[in-house]
C-alpha cells in the first residue's frame, strides 16, 4: 500500500496512545509522546491503547467521521432532508442537484471516511497484536472482543459506501510497504466483518450498554445489519430474534428522549452510541444545534412530511380523522417529534425567542417552504448560537432497529408471520400508532415495514443506506424534488452511485493494484 500506508503508521502512533499529561522537566520518556520501547508494560496501557480504538468514533483533524453532526447529515443523501448550503464537503451533494459522484477526484467528506476507517483499522490491529503482553483471562479475552468490534466496525463502513477495498489484519509494524495491495471484493470484505463480529459476540459481556463501550448485543446488531445488506434474511431474523429473546433492552417510551441529554443516559433502547459529556468532551457550537438551526444544514422534504400517517394509520386521502387544510394535525405522532412546523412557539418547541419567536418560512434567511429538525434537539434550549456547548450522545444503534430489521429479514424469509407482525407493531404501540392491518401479502409488509424504517429513523443516518440495499436509490433519487416550491432543483443518482469512488490521492499512490470504482 505504499505511501498511504506509512501515512496510517504516523496517524496510528499519535492517537491510539492517549495519555494524561503529568509533565516534569526529569521526564526522560514524556507521556505525551510514548513509542512502542516504553509502552504495552502495564494494564494501564491496554485501557489507553483501547481508549484510542474508540477515539475514531469521533473525528479526527477537523475531519469526518462515521458519527458526530454526520448521522444526521446522511439524511441529506436520501429523499428525506437538504441543506441549504453545499457545505461540509459533500453532506448536501445531492441538495444542490449533484450527487455522490461530484466526488470523481477529491473530496474532503468522501476521503474522510476512507481515511479515519483504515487509520482505524491499523490502530485496531495494532492493539491485537500486542495486548496479550500486558492483560490476560476474562479482561483479555474482553479487550479483544472489543477491538474485534471496532474493526468490524469500521470495515462495514467501508463496505457499504466504497464496496470493494483493501482487507489487512496484520500489524502494521509488521507489514512490507514496498508491497502493493490489491482490493478484496465486497463479499470477501463482509465476511471479514461477520468473522470479526462472530469473535466479538463470543467475548462481550452479555449486558446492557451504558459507557460507550461494545457489548453482546451491540456487536450482534452490526451483524444484523450486515447480514441483511448481504440478503442473507433467514440468519439475520434469527439473530435479531436471540437480541429480541436476551432481553437486555427495550423501547424507551418516550420517543424523542433517545436524542439529548439526560434522558438519554437512562434510555434502556440505545444499543450504541458516541459518547459526550460536558465539561470535557463537547460538540463545539452545541454540534447539532446550530448546524440545525442556524446553518439551516437539514430540512425535510414534502416528500419525507406526506410519508406520515394519519393518527389513525391511513393515508391522508382515506383518513377519518385526517383535516384538509390542517396538514400539521391529527399525525403520527412522530411527525411532530421530528420536525417544526410553520407557526410553532416555544410551546411546540421551537428554540427561538424575540424576532423570530414564531416558525416562519422565508424569515431569518429560513427557505421558504421549509420543515425544520427538531429530534436531537435539547428542549430547553434557546435561541442556539456559535459558542454554546453540547453533549448530546449521537446514536448508531437503537433496540428500534432491531425490532424491524426482524421484522424486515423474517417477512423476506418466511412471510409476514405473528413474530414479523408483533415486532413492528411494538415500535408502532410506542407512539400510540395503530396496528397494522391482518393479512398483508409478503409484498404489502414489506412496503410497511419501508414506511416504519423511514418515519421511525428520519434524520437519523439510515434512509440513505436503506434506499441503497433494497435496490432502489436510483428510482427514488433520481430526478426527485425535493422542495415543489423549486421543481427545478432535482437531485442525480445513477445505480454506480452505490458505491464511492475511491479517493484520487490512494488511487495515484497504489496503482496499479488499486483501481477506481466503476463510473468514476
Amino acid at each position: 500500500m505504499k505511501l498511504y500506508n506509512k501515512y496510517i503508521f504516523i496517524l496510528m502512533t499519535v492517537v491510539v496512545m492517549l495519555v494524561s499529561c503529568k509533565k516534569s522537566s526529569l521526564d526522560l520518556n514524556p507521556p505525551d509522546k510514548l513509542s512502542t520501547q516504553n509502552f504495552w508494560k502495564s494494564e494501564s496501557d491496554a485501557d489507553l491503547a483501547l481508549t484510542g480504538c474508540y477515539n475514531f468514533l469521533y473525528a479526527q483533524g477537523g475531519s469526518y467521521s462515521t458519527s458526530q453532526y454526520e448521522v444526521v447529515a446522511w439524511d441529506n443523501f436520501s429523499d428525506n432532508s437538504y441543506g441549504q448550503y453545499n457545505y461540509g464537503g459533500g453532506t448536501s451533494a445531492l441538495s444542490s442537484g449533484l450527487s455522490p459522484g461530484v466526488f470523481d477526484t477529491y473530496n474532503l467528506y468522501q476521503s474522510s471516511y476512507y481515511v479515519n476507517n483504515y487509520t482505524a483499522i491499523a490502530s485496531i490491529n495494532y492493539f491485537l497484536a500486542n495486548v496479550d503482553k500486558v492483560l490476560t483471562g476474562d479482561k483479555l479475552k474482553q479487550y479483544k472482543a472489543e477491538a474485534y468490534f471496532l474493526r468490524a466496525f469500521n470495515y462495514y463502513w467501508l463496505a457499504i459506501l466504497y464496496g470493494n477495498v483493501i482487507i489487512t489484519t496484520a500489524d502494521p509494524f509488521t507489514l512490507d510497504y514496498k508491497k502493493h495491495m490489491a482490493k478484496s471484493t465486497r463479499a470477501d470484505v463482509l465476511k471479514q466483518v461477520e468473522a470479526d463480529l462472530d469473535l466479538a459476540i463470543a467475548g462481550l459481556p452479555d449486558v446492557t450498554y451504558g459507557n460507550g463501550h461494545a457489548v453482546k448485543a451491540t456487536a450482534q446488531g452490526y451483524k444484523v445489519r450486515a447480514l441483511l445488506f448481504e440478503k442473507k434474511y433467514a440468519d439475520a431474523a434469527a439473530l435479531a430474534s436471540t437480541i429480541i429473546a436476551g432481553g437486555k433492552f427495550s423501547l424507551n417510551p418516550s420517543y424523542p428522549s433517545n436524542f439529548y441529554k439526560p434522558a438519554q443516559n437512562s434510555s434502556p433502547e440505545i444499543m450504541f452510541s458516541v459518547k459526550y459529556q460536558l465539561p470535557n468532551l463537547s460538540h463545539q457550537d452545541n454540534g447539532i444545534s446550530v448546524p440545525l438551526q442556524r446553518w439551516k444544514g437539514e430540512l425535510a422534504t414534502q416528500d419525507l412530511v406526506n410519508e406520515y400517517e394519519a393518527a389513525d394509520g391511513k393515508d391522508t386521502t382515506s383518513s377519518a380523522v385526517y383535516v384538509k387544510g390542517k396538514p400539521f394535525e391529527n399525525r403520527d405522532p412522530r411527525m411532530r417529534m421530528t420536525l417544526f412546523f410553520p407557526g410553532d412557539t416555544k410551546a411546540q418547541g421551537w428554540p427561538f425567542t424575540g424576532s423570530y419567536a414564531v416558525a416562519q418560512p422565508g424569515k431569518d434567511s429560513w427557505i421558504v417552504g421549509y420543515y425544520a429538525v427538531k429530534k436531537w434537539l435539547d428542549p430547553t434550549l434557546v435561541d442556539p448560537d456559535y459558542g454554546a456547548k453540547g453533549d448530546n450522545d449521537f446514536v448508531l444503534l437503537r433496540y428500534a432497529d432491531v425490532l424491524l430489521m426482524y421484522a424486515e429479514a423474517q417477512n423476506e424469509a418466511a412471510g409476514p408471520d405473528a413474530s414479523a407482525y408483533n415486532a413492528i407493531n411494538l415500535v408502532r404501540e410506542r407512539v400510540n400508532m395503530p396496528d397494522l392491518a391482518a393479512g398483508l401479502s409478503q409484498a404489502q409488509f414489506r412496503e410497511k415495514v419501508r414506511h416504519e424504517r423511514r418515519v421511525e429513523f428520519a434524520l437519523e443516518g439510515i434512509r440513505y443506506f436503506d434506499l441503497r440495499r433494497w435496490g432502489i436509490a436510483t428510482q427514488k433519487l433520481n430526478g426527485f424534488v425535493q422542495n415543489p416550491l423549486f421543481p427545478t432543483v432535482k437531485t442525480k443518482y445513477a445505480d454506480n452511485y452505490d458505491f464511492w469512488p475511491i479517493p484520487q490521492p490512494e488511487i495515484d499512490r497504489n496503482s496499479p493494484e488499486l483501481v477506481q470504482n466503476p463510473g468514476y
